[in-house]
């Protein structure tokens, strides 16, 4: 039976470059809409597990990667139409500048037509802000820009200024006045976890709807125009994976060292049929019942004191390794189970040991970027986001394929059960190799 289009109001949040406000000004109108209780679905443009946080607080509902190459374009549309379904509102949140990266915000705005409306710092230019905001409106002609939020608008002659230089086709918005008691807190990686300041964040929602209210532009809090959703040829929400590990069990670290887990990824080992538990390497000390365990990435060197003096996980954790049975290890999850771990402040703790190796930590320079793991179980797409380096390992068994470059991506590390790498991946684009993965296989119906 076929499916109808959906109509819903949408709106792009873009911008020229980074560090513009989109994620603070996203939460801002997440929460302003969801109080008028209204329902607000989220999305984050690109791989990112920080901002999601954020924003399912501000919306107090689920938040979900878009990104047409790692994760396809089918299962891009088919998340927005279910959005669709149940919201009175889809906000997309856009990374970097608006025609950053293949594919870039506005490649994926344009493929499901979704306005966008332009996010700028302004602070330290007038009628340039007009005129950059109107190149970026009438650079591609597939793009619709419905106008201009000028972000840290210093005073009311500020927004004048640039008011009168925009085109009648590209209004403003709003001006958004520079407010610290709005600004999001953040760390080496980007954006601090939700959880960790959770009534923080709460305040400065608040503050933020204030601080949207006292704009003297009113469009950006009226109901942009309904979009009109398609429906996927395959209904992901509808059509179940093959139930690979049907009866299956995985434990999934998950406390304030290891929180980088896309919800996509949980849903997905749900659709091939497994039952997820979660557990915490620093406060537990023992393992739940799992016949596979997966360590995610998160922040291990913030922890990696609590870590190594838990002396009972990481021996649960090694005799889990000692079976043979399968354990995937993403990034701060590799970084735990080498022999040791370096934090920014030079010093050691011994971690799990099942991955010959050290781990340190290097400030500022890092490496991040779209991938493909390459691995005997299939092609699983992802990305590296990492700011250290691993030395003494064992040789890898592959390497991440990178999305624009043909030098070998990150290592890919398989001995025993374990696989282990600094790639996140991102179980939605291979069901069938992520099953193989969790089942301790090579290949579905083959021994590892």
């Amino acid at each position: 039976m076929s499916q109808e289009t959906i109509y819903c109001p949408a709106i792009f949040l873009t911008a020229p470059a980074s560090n513009q406000g989109k994620t603070t000004i996203t939460a801002a109108l997440a929460r302003y809409f969801t109080k008028q209780g209204k329902v607000v679905r989220v999305f984050k443009t690109g791989p990112d597990y920080l901002d999601p946080q954020i924003l399912a607080q501000a919306s107090q509902q689920p938040v979900e990667q878009l990104d047409i190459w790692m994760a396809g374009d089918d299962y891009c549309q088919d998340r927005l139409y279910q959005a669709a379904k149940v919201a009175d509102l889809i906000l997309v949140e856009g990374a970097m500048g608006m025609f950053d990266g293949e594919p870039s915000s506005a490649d994926l705005a344009a493929r499901f037509g979704i306005p966008m409306a332009i996010v700028m710092d302004v602070k330290g230019m007038a009628q340039t802000a007009a005129a950059l905001a109107t190149g970026l409106a009438n650079f591609r002609a597939d793009v619709t820009v419905v106008g201009l939020i000028a972000n840290r608008c210093g005073s009311e002659r500020h927004a004048e200024l640039i008011r009168d230089a925009l085109p009648a086709s590209l209004p403003l918005l709003a001006t958004l006045k520079r407010d610290e008691e709005v600004t999001l807190p953040e760390r080496h990686l980007g954006l601090v976890q939700a959880e960790e300041v959770a009534d923080e964040l709460e305040l400065r929602f608040e503050a933020a709807v204030d601080w949207l209210q006292q704009s003297n532009d009113d469009g950006l809090l009226t109901l942009p125009e309904p979009v009109a959703f398609l429906p996927a040829e395959r209904d992901h929400a509808e059509v179940p994976a093959k139930r690979h590990l049907q009866g299956k069990t995985i434990a999934v670290a998950k406390d304030a060292a290891f929180s980088f887990i896309y919800d996509a990824n949980l849903n997905a080992l749900k659709s091939l049929g497994a039952t997820i538990v979660f557990f915490s390497p620093l406060k537990d000390s023992h393992l739940p019942a799992a016949d596979a365990l997966w360590l995610p990435g998160g922040y291990p060197e913030l922890h990696a004191k609590t870590l190594s003096e838990n002396t009972h996980m990481r021996l649960a954790i090694q005799a889990f390794f000692a079976t043979g049975k399968p354990l995937l290890a993403e990034c701060g999850g590799m970084l735990y189970s080498l022999e040791e771990l370096t934090d920014l402040e030079g010093h050691c703790y011994p971690m799990l040991g099942i991955l010959p190796g050290q781990g340190a930590m290097r400030g500022k320079r890092g490496c991040q970027g779209m991938q493909t793991a390459v691995v005997p179980q299939g092609d699983i797409r992802g990305h590296a986001h990492h700011r250290s380096r691993s030395a003494n390992t064992p040789e890898p068994v592959g390497y991440g394929r990178r999305q624009r470059h043909p030098a070998p991506g990150e290592a890919i590390y398989q001995q025993q059960g374990l696989t282990a790498s600094y790639l996140h991946l991102f179980f939605p684009s291979n069901l069938a190799a992520t099953a193989a993965l969790f089942l301790g296989v090579n290949r579905l119906g083959e021994s590892a």
